[in-house]
């Protein structure tokens, strides 16, 4: 029950610091829960660290650094995100242009024969 709870409190982190932090973050809502969980994790852990970990009644210190550790989370997480996404986007579109560059029949070096039938020259025996 803990993990569905945590979960739960990830979601709720997570979106209310999407919404305080300015511009739109496009991350998937997966990232959004694991940036709260981790938010959360991070408020409790300086909350026990300043003594208001456990207060009686509710523990509205613990709950705004709760926050403040998602907003940093997701302030921190997104541009990594892009960075991850835009790098593989990247690759993807180098390998597409490279494939459409290609004639007809013809292969990249690392497809077609084995380097076995490679003479070492710089060429391949199947292109002109």
């Amino acid at each position: 029950m803990s993990w569905l709870w945590a979960i739960i409190v990830g979601l709720i982190l997570g979106v209310i610091a999407r919404a305080i932090l300015p511009g739109k973050q496009k991350i998937p809502l997966w990232l959004t829960v694991i940036f709260g969980m981790l938010g959360a994790v991070i408020g409790n852990a300086v909350a026990h660290g300043i003594g208001i970990g456990e207060t009686p009644g509710i523990d509205w210190g613990r709950h705004v650094l709760q926050l403040a550790g998602a907003v940093l989370i997701v302030a921190v997480g997104t541009p990594l995100w892009y960075a991850i996404q835009g790098k593989r986007k990247q690759h993807q579109i180098a390998g597409a242009q490279r494939s459409q560059s290609l004639k007809p029949g013809q292969t990249t070096h690392h497809q077609g024969q084995g380097a076995s039938e490679h003479d070492g020259r710089g060429t391949h025996p199947r292109w002109p």
